[in-house]
């Protein structure tokens, strides 16, 4: 497996035309891969990107089973003369999990429940919408994904005056859009979240496959990405520091 960085220039047009669908970014993350690439076939894994948009120049990473080649992304939406991409192999932290060990972590996400209608049919998805639904989807999940919130940092507002049975997690949700876009015909809504904090392993194999498999749906459209760094290094590039440079 890989991970793979790609920063944006935000003055560039192709990077705002990018920036306005994402079904033309989900594209051109599929232009990074030969053509008939068998990940997410056949039960393998998918490919999972996220678009980070909070410095100055927006930055894209990808996970997947191949290395991408980001020269396109780079002529569009990046600077031809300044290759400012990275590939690293992801065996080596995947590899190095293990129990009680801390992460910062940070993930984009889409979460939703399931209604099933009074009459027995077929159960459809809804969006959660407010921050406290968002942070409970979250939440609940983290056996499942071989984690706990549980690290003790102060989440929430730092207004003395909220209520103190607000959520006890070590993360909070630091960004929330509504994507809205038509596909096939087809009014598709999203409603994507950020969420950033700090978690404990306590199963490895699940937050490997949680890692590279994703989390939650409209994974082609941005979400479901989850990466992590060393708590002392909020910046991530001790990992990336030793990436092949494209």
């Amino acid at each position: 497996m890989f991970l793979s960085r790609i920063e944006l220039n935000a003055a560039r047009r192709g990077t705002r035309h990018l920036l306005g669908s994402p079904q033309k970014l989900h594209a051109a993350v599929e232009a990074s891969f030969p053509s008939g690439d068998p990940q997410g076939q056949d039960g393998g894994s998918r490919r999972l990107w996220r678009l980070d948009t909070g410095s100055p120049n927006p930055r894209l990473y990808v996970v997947s089973a191949t290395a991408p080649d980001f020269t396109h992304l780079e002529e569009q939406a990046g600077w031809p003369t300044q290759p400012n991409w990275a590939v690293a192999d992801y065996s080596p932290l995947l590899d190095d999990l293990t129990t009680d060990q801390f992460w910062e972590f940070r993930l984009a996400a889409n979460p939703v429940h399931a209604v099933r209608p009074e009459d027995g049919g077929r159960s459809k998805r809804f969006a959660h919408v407010t921050v406290a639904q968002q942070e409970e989807w979250l939440a609940r999940r983290a056996q499942h994904l071989g984690v706990a919130f549980d690290v003790g940092v102060e989440v929430g507002t730092d207004d003395p005056t909220d209520d103190e049975d607000s959520a006890s997690v070590s993360f909070r949700v630091e960004e929330r859009r509504l994507m809205k876009f038509t596909r096939k015909n087809h009014s598709v809504t999203i409603r994507k979240v950020r969420y950033d904090g700090v978690l404990r392993v306590t199963d490895p194999g699940r937050l490997r496959s949680a890692l590279v498999n994703g989390i939650g749906p409209a994974k082609a459209y941005g979400c479901g990405l989850l990466t992590l760094v060393p708590v002392a290094d909020g910046s991530g590039s001790r990992f990336l520091s030793s990436a092949d440079r494209g």
